[in-house]
């Protein structure tokens, strides 16, 4: 138990407290259990340290996948802190222990006057496990960082965020105000490059390493254990993945990935759900409402502009890069599904078609709420420059 608390006193200590992501504030932290779902390295057991530091005398930081619980009960440990005073339990990587949700859930009804915030892979489903905590959690989404974060992480800017309708109407007021605080040339495509996850302040030179490192814990620590997924399956998410990632932007074939594969259709796009669900791919769909994993999505891209140019770090298609900047930073916050007429569709209302300075207008014409969101500085009228979409969230 001292060491328990010892190592959170220790962690707590050393937190960065001043560098917070934009879901920090959004977190209501008076909720009696809290779940904060998110891709690997992207910030959530900081969040949960920062919060640590706020309050040390009744707080206490455990991560789920420490060794203690190997042969400690997570119930038996709380209700012994409890008795210490602890009231504030931050417990990360819940999905590593194997009774997370019948314990959080003994532990919400038990104890009417603590409260939990607890950690886990994107992939995880708070009505699978022993007990359903559905009507229980406050469920929070962590993603990567945003172009608007990358530049106050980096540049050590306070850059709010934008609502998409002041991108819409003001943008050419808005962008040359911004401009004048970082070098568009140089700042937007590092971003693209190396800047989605926090971890690009403290390992620059071994970004690209340790973002492959990442992929491949998320395959097999979270996904293949937590999904129980045969050896020969894992192999195949691989090999499925591999695949996507030569030709991305994918419209699926689903048949004749099937084929390649030797697997059964239905096992494929079940693979491919899990893969978007562990944010390494984006699907996306004609619709974000009452989706089965069994509907083939019309188009399938690498979650995020830096895992392309881990994949193909000399052959990287700039059109796939901006088009996947913009559904990953737009998704975030806003439903996105494929259009009939542009490349993607916001929230049933506006359509957007992506490209370089030199796009035109012409395959959206006439339709009704279309934009352009083009590769460029500074834009007028319906044509908008792409960056602005990172200052979303």
């Amino acid at each position: 138990m001292e060491y328990l608390i010892e190592k959170s006193t220790r962690k707590s200590g050393l937190v960065q407290v001043k560098k917070k992501r934009y879901l920090f504030d959004q977190i209501d932290w008076e909720q009696r259990l809290i779940l904060l779902l998110g891709y690997r390295g992207t910030g959530k057991t900081t969040i949960l340290l920062q919060q640590a530091h706020a309050s040390p005398s009744q707080s206490i930081y455990m991560s789920l996948d420490d060794f203690y619980f190997e042969t400690h009960r997570l119930i038996e440990t709380v209700t012994a802190l409890y008795r210490m005073g602890y009231r504030l339990f931050l417990l990360d990587e819940v999905h590593r222990y194997e009774w997370w949700s019948k314990d959080l859930k003994q532990l919400y009804d038990d104890y009417e006057d603590i409260r939990i915030v607890a950690t886990g892979s994107s992939i995880l489903d708070i009505s699978k496990g022993n007990a359903d905590l559905s009507r229980r959690a406050s469920i929070y989404h962590l993603h990567g960082l945003s172009f608007r974060e990358y530049l106050n992480f980096k540049k050590g800017l306070d850059l709010k965020t934008l609502a998409l309708s002041d991108i819409l109407t003001s943008h050419h007021s808005i962008a040359p105000d911004l401009l004048d605080v970082f070098d568009f040339e140089t700042e937007f495509q590092t971003y693209l490059k190396s800047g989605y996850f926090p971890f690009f302040l403290e390992a620059n030179k071994t970004y690209f390493q340790k973002l492959q490192e990442t992929i491949q814990l998320v395959i097999d620590s979270d996904i293949t254990p937590y999904e129980q997924l045969q050896y020969s399956t894992t192999k195949t998410l691989k090999k499925l993945l591999f695949v996507i990632s030569e030709s991305v932007p994918f419209t699926p074939n689903i048949n004749k990935l099937s084929q390649k594969l030797e697997t059964p259709r239905n096992t494929v796009l079940r693979l491919l759900d899990i893969l978007g669900k562990a944010q390494i791919l984006l699907l996306l769909r004609a619709s974000t409402s009452g989706i089965s994993y069994l509907q083939k999505p019309e188009k399938i891209y690498l979650q995020n502009p830096n895992f392309i140019h881990l994949f193909s770090p000399t052959m990287s298609n700039i059109g796939n890069i901006r088009e996947t900047f913009f559904f990953n930073q737009v998704s975030a916050v806003h439903a996105v599904t494929s259009s009939k007429f542009g490349d993607f569709m916001v929230d049933d209302t506006y359509v957007f078609e992506v490209g370089g300075p030199s796009k035109t207008s012409e395959q959206i014409r006439g339709v009704p709420n279309s934009y352009l969101a083009l590769d460029i500085p500074g834009g007028q009228e319906k044509k908008i420059p792409l960056w602005l979409f990172g200052m979303l969230y």
